[in-house]
């Protein structure tokens, strides 16, 4: 199988390739694809080295698959170009996201909604993700009647310039500002551009996403989404009221038995996720599961993902994996 990555320089592009290797995706040929400074220089792969290809170039030689993360101007341009000569895109931008003629998969949710004639499928936002991994199981038992979410995100989620900003602030030293303000020793209410509406645009994501993965558009969602000193990964308190009473014991199976999540939630043992263990793994994990007894029918729940793993690379892998799996690649 032919497969192209755009954006293989870049942070996610770097977690997709280790994604691929670590899993033993069936690649034949392997195109990295980056922006034209990037072109000519060598990418290692299973210690192979490969050069870097034009996005010209690579859709020239008409992949059998094409991993995007490389901005959503990028993807809205060249995208359409891959699939029109054929190419399945899979592209982890918000390009795609809420286009009513494009999915928006979680592979464990929704991949059987895919069909061979979907050429550009969208992978959801690295905050959705985790959240809707965790909700989907019971969503079902209960009906998710409002979900409130309050996010502590990594600074990863920004990208190589503000890791480089929070170090130059741990160590002292002047340097470019990724963000408005300090991170170091600091919380920023304030993860992407701000709307007229007072929310950001990533708050606005965990809304529409979420219904739009769910299938569900009644569901009351509302979000405040915070940016932390934190490598490792993102961190969600959710607050879920249902539709129906619930059992927590069912709770705690259904969170333990479903596919990807892993539930890490015992008191007595200070066992509990935190991003720091959650770090270059691809579940998720939830935890501080209790029962909100200030309102009926409702949980409070704790819910951390590596926000580059199944935040972004992996869920995209996990995607293909599924075309494959559905004989639709």
């Amino acid at each position: 199988m032919k497969v192209a990555v755009v954006g293989a320089t870049g942070m996610v592009g770097n977690v997709m390739l280790k994604v691929l290797a670590e899993r033993q995706f069936p690649i034949t040929e392997l195109i990295p694809v980056a922006s034209e400074r990037s072109v000519g220089k060598l990418i290692s792969y299973q210690g192979k080295e490969f050069k870097v290809r034009s996005l010209e170039q690579a859709v020239s030689e008409k992949p059998d698959l094409a991993l995007f993360s490389a901005g959503g101007s990028t993807s809205l341009e060249w995208a359409p170009k891959f699939a029109e000569v054929g190419t399945t895109v899979v592209d982890n931008s918000s390009a795609w996201r809420m286009s009513p003629d494009h999915k928006l998969i979680v592979p464990e949710i929704n991949a059987g909604e895919l069909t061979a004639d979907d050429k550009i499928i969208a992978n959801p936002n690295c905050s959705t993700i985790q959240l809707v991994l965790a909700l989907a199981p019971l969503h079902e038992l209960y009906g998710l009647e409002r979900v409130i979410i309050s996010t502590y995100q990594s600074i990863t989620g920004t990208g190589v310039k503000a890791m480089q900003q929070l170090v130059n602030e741990e160590e002292g030293v002047d340097g470019e500002m990724a963000y408005p303000y300090p991170i170091y020793r600091n919380c920023l209410p304030h993860c992407d551009d701000f709307l007229e509406s007072g929310y950001t645009k990533e708050e606005m994501k965990l809304v529409n996403e979420t219904r739009k993965i769910l299938g569900d558009d009644s569901i009351g969602i509302t979000a405040t989404a915070v940016r932390v000193p934190v490598m490792g990964g993102h961190s969600e308190s959710v607050n879920v009221t249902f539709k129906n009473d619930f059992d927590m014991a069912v709770v705690r199976k259904a969170i333990s038995e479903t596919e990807g999540l892993v539930l890490q939630d015992n008191t007595d043992t200070n066992t509990y996720p935190m991003p720091k263990y959650a770090e270059s793994k691809n579940e998720v994990f939830v935890g501080r599961l209790r029962r909100d007894e200030s309102l009926p029918n409702t949980l409070n729940m704790w819910i951390v993902a590596d926000n580059l793993r199944k935040g972004a690379a992996t869920n995209a892998v996990q995607v293909a994996e599924k075309l494959i799996k559905q004989s639709l690649l």
